[in-house]
C-alpha cells in the first residue's frame, strides 16, 4: 500500500475540516431567528455538531502539514481563496426552507463519506469519522424529514423548495468531482472516489424528492472552485469577515 503524499493529505484533510466549519457557521447564523423555538435550538445544535467536527478535521490538518499551525489558526488566519469548501455550502441561508434543503444534500454525501472513511488506511481519519457519522446520521434523518415536509407541504412552501432545488442543484455535481488529491489518496486507501459514491448519494436523495413533490433538474452541472481555490470569494468572504472579527481584530487574544 502507497504511503500517502503528505502535501495531498493535507489537502484532502482540509477539505474535510472546511465543510463542516464553513457549514457551522452558516447554519449558526439561524440561531435566535429561526422560525419556531424547536427549530432554533435544532439548528443551533447542528452548528455545534459540526463546529466540533471541524475542531477534529483542523487539528488532524495542522498535524499533517508540520507547521505549527492549529485549529484555530486555519479555521481564523487563512483568507478567502485558501478555503477548501464546496461551494454549495457557503452561499447565503436565504430562507429557512433553502437552509434545510442544503443541509439535506450535504448531509447525504456526508453519511456515505465518513461510512467510507471509517476503512480508512489512515487510523486518525478513520478514528474521526466514526464518531462525525453518528452526529451526520442524525443530521441527515431530520434534514430529510424537514425537507419532504416543507416539500409536500402548503402551496407556498412547496414553491419555496422547488426554487430551492432548482438553484442548488447545479452545485451538486462538485461533490463528486475527483482530482489529483483524490486520486492519491484513493491510491494509497485513505478515502473513497468522490464518484464512486454518487449512486448511493441518489439512492437516498432521489427519493426524498419525490416523496417531497419536487421535480429534480435534469442536470447538475458541477460548479467548480471549491476544491482548487479558484473561486469567487463574495460569500465566503462576507462570511469570514463576520467569524473571523474577533481574532484578527486582537490577534492571538486568549481566554
Amino acid at each position: 500500500m502507497a504511503k500517502p503524499d503528505q502535501d495531498a493529505l493535507f489537502e484532502y484533510v482540509l477539505r474535510l475540516g472546511d465543510n463542516t466549519l464553513v457549514l457551522g457557521h452558516r447554519v449558526s447564523e439561524w440561531c435566535g431567528v429561526a422560525p419556531v423555538l424547536e427549530e432554533d435550538i435544532a439548528l443551533a445544535n447542528t452548528a455545534l455538531d459540526l463546529i466540533g467536527q471541524t475542531q477534529m478535521w483542523l487539528g488532524l490538518a495542522g498535524e499533517v502539514e508540520g507547521k505549527g499551525r492549529t485549529a484555530d489558526d486555519l479555521a481564523f488566519l487563512r483568507d478567502a481563496w485558501d478555503f477548501r469548501n464546496l461551494l454549495m455550502i457557503e452561499r447565503p441561508n436565504g430562507d429557512f426552507g433553502h437552509t434545510l434543503l442544503r443541509q439535506f444534500l450535504f448531509d447525504a454525501f456526508q453519511v456515505l463519506n465518513l461510512k467510507a472513511l471509517e476503512s480508512s488506511s489512515d487510523d486518525r481519519i478513520a478514528e474521526i469519522a466514526v464518531k462525525a457519522r453518528k452526529e451526520a446520521a442524525y443530521h441527515l434523518d431530520r434534514s430529510r424529514d424537514t425537507v419532504i415536509a416543507l416539500g409536500d407541504g402548503t402551496a407556498e412552501s412547496h414553491k419555496r423548495m422547488q426554487d430551492a432545488l432548482n438553484l442548488l442543484w447545479s452545485y451538486v455535481g462538485e461533490m463528486f468531482v475527483s482530482d489529483d488529491v483524490d486520486a492519491a489518496m484513493v491510491k494509497a486507501k485513505v478515502a473513497p472516489d468522490p464518484a464512486s459514491l454518487r449512486n448511493d448519494w441518489d439512492a437516498i436523495v432521489l427519493p426524498a424528492m419525490e416523496e417531497a413533490t419536487l421535480e429534480v433538474p435534469d442536470s447538475d452541472f458541477a460548479h467548480k472552485g471549491g476544491k482548487n481555490g479558484a473561486r469567487h470569494t463574495e460569500h465566503l468572504g462576507h462570511m469570514l469577515a463576520q467569524m473571523q472579527f474577533l481574532q484578527r481584530a486582537y490577534p492571538g487574544a486568549t481566554w
